[in-house]
């Protein structure tokens, strides 16, 4: 079953995120995932205004979901995201 990686992210420091973007495309798609959404603004259609960028990520199972995250690739690009970001991950299987 498909599992999604739901992400909201406040970017503190746009060229340093930037840094973060371009390399993560590669290690999602080594992990048999895909990005379905990345979105710097979404729109609010109700309840309190969505201020972060929101992104979701799909990938064919729970194992590859957790095994990207996991990865020393990952790892190795969440480091340069958290200095100049506030992130949320969360992981919810596909119906």
């Amino acid at each position: 079953m498909s599992h999604y990686l739901i992400v909201r992210v406040k970017v503190n420091d746009p060229e340093g995120y930037a840094a973060y973007t371009a390399v993560t495309p590669d290690i999602v798609a080594a992990f048999g995932g895909r990005f379905l959404v990345r979105c710097p603004s979404p729109v609010t259609l109700e309840g309190p205004q969505e201020q972060q960028r929101v992104v979701v990520v799909e990938f064919p199972d729970e194992q590859s979901a957790r095994a990207f995250y996991d990865s020393a690739q990952y790892q190795a690009a969440k480091a340069i995201r958290d200095p100049v970001s506030e992130a949320q991950f969360l992981m919810v299987p596909g119906v």
